[in-house]
């Protein structure tokens, strides 16, 4: 029996395929450490939140609308309003996928997913949303042959929203993958090539450069429901794809807080900016959902303070969990309503899930 057993560990060595993992580094790298749960090494959001937000909306943040048809109040909507036309001068192609999740062409020819997700949640949390009712969303059109195309994958944080194990193992071997410090670890061992990046640092893809960038967000990864979670063991952020001299920037999930400042001095201008705008409203948990998630209106301050030549928002949807909002579209309905009493001059693009456009 003891010859079986080693020899079944020597042939489970043997089949296993190791991930190339490497970590970036840069000299105007930001990274802090803080002490969490008896840990040393947790990571902490070294830009803090003002203490009083530039912009809030008090009351009739929610007004109506013919730009949005729905099925319900709010719920299962098409955006059928007009957007700008734009000329096509940057040579990127963004699709939006629905939540976080796009697919970003650049003009060298490389496409990046970003946040894939394309199913729920992972396993074992999934089924135990699915027995408690808990979170679940109407799934993604997953455009087809699209895993075999994807050249990179950038990853904002991990939570289950934002990190598919699923998902990975559906994508081409050869794909690249830039995730925050701390990530590599909860890969399935099968050779991925994974760069983890601090805060401003960069790395090449293809023609194209990747920038990881902070936010103010937090990690964690449950892995028994309600028993076991590793609080802040990895790092979390926002991305820029810099490509042909033009960029284009995804904030991740964050609240509005000084890291937008510091990205401003570090980049003059955004051609395209992926702005979140859903899960900032809670009634139970109230002002710390904001802490860490934009509001619609906070996002539309942020896109101003970055210098963005359009923005588009993400988030809601029907192929959003609705953590944190009132309803499927009601931070569309929020937005498209303060975009109008902010005066924002920043032109707005709005997709539904599955639409595409080039800029």
């Amino acid at each position: 029996m003891k010859y079986i057993i080693i020899s079944t560990v020597l042939l489970l060595s043997a089949c296993s395929n190791p991930n190339i993992v490497k970590q970036a580094y840069s000299p105007h790298q930001v990274l802090v450490y803080s002490s969490h749960e008896g840990y040393e090494d947790r990571f902490s959001n070294h830009y803090k939140k003002p203490e009083k937000y530039p912009v809030n909306c008090t009351e009739n943040c929610y007004p109506k609308t013919e730009l949005i048809k729905c099925e319900q109040e709010m719920e299962q909507c098409k955006f059928v309003g007009t957007n700008p036309v734009l000329p096509s001068r940057t040579g990127f192609e963004i699709q939006w996928l629905g939540h976080a999740t796009f697919v970003v062409k650049t003009p060298t020819g490389e496409a990046v997913l970003v946040d894939p997700v394309r199913h729920q949640f992972d396993w074992p949390v999934d089924l135990g949303f699915k027995l408690t009712g808990g979170f679940y969303r109407n799934e993604v059109n997953w455009p087809n042959d699209l895993e075999q195309q994807v050249d990179g994958v950038v990853y904002s944080h991990i939570h289950y929203d934002h990190f598919s194990i699923e998902t990975i193992e559906s994508l081409n071997k050869d794909t690249h993958y830039f995730t925050p410090l701390g990530f590599a670890e909860y890969f399935p061992d099968d050779g991925y090539t994974i760069t983890e990046m601090p805060w401003f640092t960069s790395k090449p893809l293809g023609g194209s450069q990747i920038h990881f960038v902070p936010a103010h967000h937090f990690s964690s990864r449950v892995i028994v429901p309600f028993i076991t979670e590793d609080n802040n063991a990895t790092l979390w952020g926002g991305w820029v794809l810099e490509s042909n001299g033009y960029n284009v920037f995804y904030a991740g999930d964050t609240g509005y807080s000084e890291h937008i400042g510091a990205i401003a001095e570090r980049f003059d201008s955004f051609d395209i900016c992926l702005m979140p705008i859903a899960s900032y409203f809670h009634e139970e948990h109230g002002e710390w959902y904001r802490k860490v998630h934009m509001t619609p209106e906070d996002a539309l301050y942020a896109a101003n303070e970055l210098n963005c030549k359009v923005m588009i928002p993400w988030g809601h949807g029907n192929a959003s969990w609705k953590m944190g909002d009132k309803s499927s579209h009601a931070p569309l309905f929020r937005l498209l309503g303060q975009y109008q009493q902010l005066n924002t001059k920043i032109p707005l693009i709005v997709l539904n899930e599955g639409e595409k456009v080039s800029l």
